[in-house]
């Protein structure tokens, strides 16, 4: 099997996570102890903005040079929840100057492990799955991203931006279950003649 170099690149951000884990950790055992060492920050700050960037990077190579995959399709997803996980979680449980309140990684868990048996369920029971991209999806993720950003440059008062990623976070949960309700009974959505 032929590697993409779109997907080369989706396979750089996998390897980016545990890079930006290390320089985080770091960082919050540094200031754990008293010396907060920058370096460590701006590792962390470095791996994760390659990472971002790395993710629109691929998906154009691999649309503009008909690079799209099998191991591609797969691999990009995991490499977008891996890096946002891992991030939401690092500055959430870690001592941080400011860290992630409990609701914001308890609600981003939440929704995506919902998507995902969703989508098992009714690929159970139906044979098949849809999962359109939403608008407030994509809102979702910019919002995250947003939210890591501005807590890994510390910035002054990032609860206004968590409580946005957060709503938008929900607002795509919901829209998403509703679409596949829609999909377990179909004729429910149907207008009747």
């Amino acid at each position: 099997m032929t590697v993409t170099l779109a997907t080369k690149i989706t396979i750089l951000r996998i390897l980016l996570v545990p890079v930006f884990v290390g320089f985080a950790i770091y960082y919050a055992e540094s200031v754990r102890a008293g010396a907060a060492v920058e370096a460590y920050r701006y590792g962390a700050m470095a791996a994760f903005a390659t990472a971002s960037i790395s993710d629109g990077i691929d998906g154009f190579i691999a649309r503009k040079f008909h690079q799209e995959s099998f191991l591609g399709r797969w691999l990009d997803p995991l490499a977008d929840k891996a890096l946002m996980l891992s991030a939401i979680l690092v500055l959430s449980f870690t001592p941080w100057p400011y860290h992630f309140p409990l609701w914001f990684p308890i609600l981003v868990i939440s929704r995506d492990l919902s998507l995902i048996a969703g989508a098992i369920l009714i690929k159970l029971v139906h044979g098949k799955v849809e999962i359109d991209p939403h608008w407030s999806g994509k809102i979702a993720t910019i919002g995250q991203i947003a939210a890591i950003s501005w807590v890994l440059l510390q910035w002054d008062h990032p609860t206004y931006i968590v409580a946005f990623a957060g709503l938008f976070t929900a607002i795509s949960s919901i829209i998403y279950m509703r679409g596949f309700l829609r999909q377990i009974h179909p004729a429910e959505s149907e207008p009747s003649a």
